[in-house]
């Protein structure tokens, strides 16, 4: 395996200028396999602490926060999940990587997923983290209820926002991406994504529920993987975790990293 990667001995971290934004990235440097990490919908880079510190230096980790994501990530006139998957390749192309193994938990997995299926000479493999379900769970009641959701919430997001800990962008557009990525997500949409992935591919699932899911949704959901494993031999359910869709990025960050060094392996060894 070949990686044509400027790499760097130490930390860097800095502002990468892409469009009509810029995104605030992190790059662990050193001559270790690439992982980009991509974030939860509205999460930051933060989140993925535990499975970089799992995985360990023998890895080369960059992470960054999305448009008007975190405290210095600029706004955008753009938040469109395509904005997402061009902004991948911006932060690869400023940090001199080629190659790299793609790690997306919920939102970020089905950005990972396109990008790794559009991209099968530059992606070492993918790992979906709870995230990049086949399934139409959108109809006009639940974009009804997102909307209503997010501005319900939007008094407690605007406080937290010079947190990080939410987003620059209003209500309305919060809701919007979420349910763009409802219509991403249909079995018509998504299904031909995952189904021309050539790389290998691993997925960890949690378990229970998430943000504004009811009952068993979250895991009726969950059970549209099983036909994708089927159709394609290069996917395959690395771990199912007892955490809920919130807690498992902290709580089984083992079986993240465990998952990403199958990724590794598989591809390395050339199956």
């Amino acid at each position: 395996m070949t990686t044509s990667t400027s790499s760097t001995d130490s930390t860097w971290t800095g502002m990468v200028p892409v469009e009509d934004t810029a995104l605030a990235v992190t790059d662990t440097g050193g001559s270790g396999i690439p992982v980009v990490y991509l974030n939860g919908q509205f999460a930051t880079q933060g989140y993925w602490r535990h499975t970089i510190a799992e995985l360990g230096t023998g890895w080369r980790h960059i992470t960054y926060d999305e448009r008007a994501r975190g405290t210095k990530s600029k706004r955008s006139a753009d938040y469109s999940f395509e904005a997402a998957v061009r902004d991948v390749d911006a932060v690869l192309a400023a940090r001199g990587v080629d190659r790299a193994v793609l790690v997306g938990w919920s939102y970020g997995a089905v950005v990972a997923a396109h990008w790794a299926a559009r991209n099968p000479d530059r992606a070492l493999g993918a790992v979906l983290v709870d995230g990049a379900f086949p399934h139409d769970w959108l109809d006009d009641a639940m974009a009804q209820r997102i909307r209503k959701l997010f501005r319900r919430m939007r008094p407690i997001t605007w406080l937290l926002r010079p947190t990080g800990l939410t987003p620059g962008m209003t209500a309305a557009q919060q809701a919007e991406s979420n349910i763009e990525l409802g219509v991403l997500s249909r079995e018509r949409e998504l299904g031909p994504v995952l189904d021309s992935i050539t790389v290998p591919t691993r997925y960890v699932v949690a378990s229970g529920t998430s943000l504004g899911s009811r009952g068993d949704e979250q895991e009726v959901i969950r059970a549209g993987l099983d036909a994708v494993t089927v159709r394609n031999p290069n996917i395959k359910i690395s771990a199912k975790v007892a955490s809920n869709h919130g807690a498992l990025l902290k709580k089984d960050a083992p079986a993240i990293a465990e998952a990403v060094r199958e990724a590794a392996v598989v591809e390395r060894s050339g199956h």
